[in-house]
């Protein structure tokens, strides 16, 4: 059965798609949900003029977002953390303390859009990709330092 799908369905396709799918999943999730409709000639008219819309304001989204990716494309955090042997930090640097440290610089970022695998557990520079819009990516740099000693000894002992 081919529907014109209203929205993005996972696994499925995106909106506007004109996609095959079984009987069953449409006439029985699909069409009920508003998800999808079915191919008529005048759906097609309809999904065609949408597409044209939203390609427009993707657009001009897109537009609005490239000044933020300048912005961030410039950007360089440090991290002071405490080192042990071989550049190894005591805990890590997390997205959660990258996005902390954006907001504190006033961009308001989401922690799943950084795209940090795993935390920093050493000390040195990192390039770090920040999804900004859809494929759209800045790379902040990222440098963890170690922590300076505070110059205090400890009392003799007599």
């Amino acid at each position: 059965m081919k529907v014109i799908l209203k929205q993005d369905v996972e696994n499925v396709g995106r909106r506007g798609d004109v996609v095959n799918v079984a009987r069953g999943y449409g006439r029985n999730f699909l069409l009920p949900r508003r998800m999808a409709s079915e191919v008529t000639p005048s759906n097609l008219k309809v999904i065609e003029l949408e597409k044209k819309a939203l390609l427009k304001k993707n657009e001009e989204e897109r537009r609005s977002f490239q000044s933020l990716i300048e912005k961030l494309s410039g950007l360089s955090l440090t991290f002071v953390r405490k080192a042990g042997e071989k550049d190894h930090i005591f805990g890590s640097v997390s997205a959660g303390d990258i996005k902390d440290a954006l907001a504190a610089q006033g961009f308001d970022i989401d922690k799943k859009k950084i795209g940090l695998d795993e935390p920093i557990k050493r000390l040195g520079h990192y390039a770090v990709p920040i999804r900004v819009y859809h494929d759209d990516k800045a790379e902040i740099r990222v440098e963890v330092k170690p922590e300076e000693p505070t110059g205090e000894t400890a009392p003799a002992a007599s």
